[in-house]
C-alpha cells in the first residue's frame, strides 16, 4: 500500500484528494493547520501542525517516509497576499521549498523514490503575451500571492534536477461548492441563490471583465493524481483552455437560479477591484491531456449550475450533498 502526505488538506482541493487517494487504496495522511477544516474521511490519519513550522514537518516526513507527498498549503488569497506579502511568501514559497528538501532527505534515506506534487497557480504567469499559456510561458507574476508561488515553482525544476521526482502542476480556476464563501465564485453563487429566495437584494462584485479559465475541482485533483504517479516527472497545465469572464460567471449563476434580468441586481464596489488584475488567464493542457490521459468531466455551464444549486439548497435551509 502507497503511503501519501497532503499539506493544506483542509481546503477544496485537500478534501477531494483525500477522498480520491483513501477510494484508490492509498494510506493517506494529512498535515493539518489549527485552522482548516478537517477532512471528513476517517481514513485519513491527521497530524495536526503548520507547513511554516519548518522542524516540526521535516520531522513528520522523515517519521512516515510517505511515497507520494501532495503540497497544497497556501495563502491562496490573492487579495491577502497584498496585505501580508511576506506571510503569503512565508507560507507559498519557503515552506514549500523546504518541504522539497525534506522529501528529498527521505528520498536519500530510506533509498526510494518520493515522488512530489507542488500545487502551482496560473498566476504565475500574471499578465501573459501568448494565450493560451502553457508549460513554456515565460513566468513573470503581478501579484505577490503568483510572485510567492513563482518561487516554489522554479524549486521544483531544482529538485527534479536533484533527483528528486517532482511535478508542478499549473492549475487554473477550479471550482466546485466545497469552495469557500470569500472566493469570488463562491460568493457569486451564494448571492445569487440569496437573491432568488428572498433572502438577498444585490451582488456586490468588482472587476466583471476579468477572464479566467474555470475547471471542476475533482478534476484537477485527478490530475495532481496522475501527475505523482507519471513515468516522467514534470510540469502540468491543468486547465479546461476555455476562458469566460466574471459577468459570464454572474450570467450563468442567475440563469441557473431561474433569474434572466439580473443587471438590476449587481453592483460595482471598487472596494473589491484588485490593484492588479490579469486580464486573461487560459490554458493549453496538452500536455497533461497526452502524458497523463487527463480530460475536464465538466464544462463552464455544468459547474456553475452544480454550485447555485447548492447554494440553493443551503438557502432553502435544506442539507446540500457536496
Amino acid at each position: 500500500m502507497a503511503r501519501a502526505l497532503i499539506t493544506g488538506a483542509g481546503g477544496q482541493d485537500g478534501h477531494y484528494l483525500v477522498e480520491q487517494l483513501v477510494a484508490d487504496g492509498t494510506e493517506v495522511h494529512v498535515l493539518l493547520h489549527p485552522s482548516e477544516r478537517p477532512p471528513e474521511n476517517a481514513a485519513a490519519t491527521t497530524h495536526p501542525g503548520d507547513v511554516a513550522d519548518i522542524v516540526a514537518t521535516r520531522e513528520l516526513l522523515l517519521d512516515l517516509a510517505p511515497d507520494e507527498v501532495y503540497n497544497l498549503a497556501a495563502i491562496s488569497s490573492v487579495a491577502q497576499s497584498w496585505d501580508d506579502p511576506a506571510g503569503v511568501f512565508k507560507v507559498n514559497g519557503e515552506a514549500a521549498a523546504e518541504l522539497m528538501e525534506s522529501a528529498h532527505l527521505v528520498q536519500r534515506r530510506r533509498d526510494r523514490p518520493v515522488r512530489f506534487v507542488q500545487a502551482s497557480s496560473a498566476e504565475i504567469f500574471g499578465e501573459p503575451e501568448e494565450s493560451p499559456q502553457n508549460e513554456r510561458t515565460p513566468i513573470r507574476p503581478v501579484n505577490p500571492y503568483g510572485e510567492s508561488k513563482a518561487f516554489a515553482h522554479s524549486k521544483v525544476e531544482v529538485y527534479r534536477g536533484r533527483g528528486l521526482p517532482a511535478s508542478s502542476v499549473i492549475l487554473y480556476n477550479h471550482e466546485s461548492p466545497r469552495r469557500p464563501a470569500h472566493f469570488v465564485t463562491r460568493k457569486i453563487t451564494s448571492t445569487v441563490a440569496a437573491i432568488a429566495v428572498g433572502r438577498a437584494e444585490e451582488l456586490a462584485l468588482g472587476n466583471l471583465e476579468a477572464r479566467r479559465d474555470w475547471g471542476w475541482a475533482p478534476d484537477y485533483v485527478d490530475a495532481m493524481v496522475r501527475a505523482a504517479r507519471a513515468e516522467e516527472p514534470t510540469d502540468f497545465v491543468v486547465a479546461s483552455g476555455v476562458s469566460h469572464s466574471v459577468r459570464d460567471f454572474v450570467g450563468a449563476a442567475f440563469a441557473a437560479a431561474g433569474i434572466d434580468d439580473w443587471a438590476p441586481l449587481v453592483r460595482i464596489d471598487p472596494a473589491f477591484v484588485r490593484p492588479t488584475d490579469p486580464t486573461e488567464l487560459v490554458g493549453d493542457p496538452t500536455r497533461a491531456r497526452t502524458q497523463l490521459g487527463w480530460a475536464p468531466t465538466m464544462d463552464f455551464d455544468q459547474i456553475v449550475a452544480t454550485m447555485v444549486a447548492h447554494d440553493l439548497e443551503a438557502a432553502r435551509g435544506v442539507t446540500p450533498d457536496e
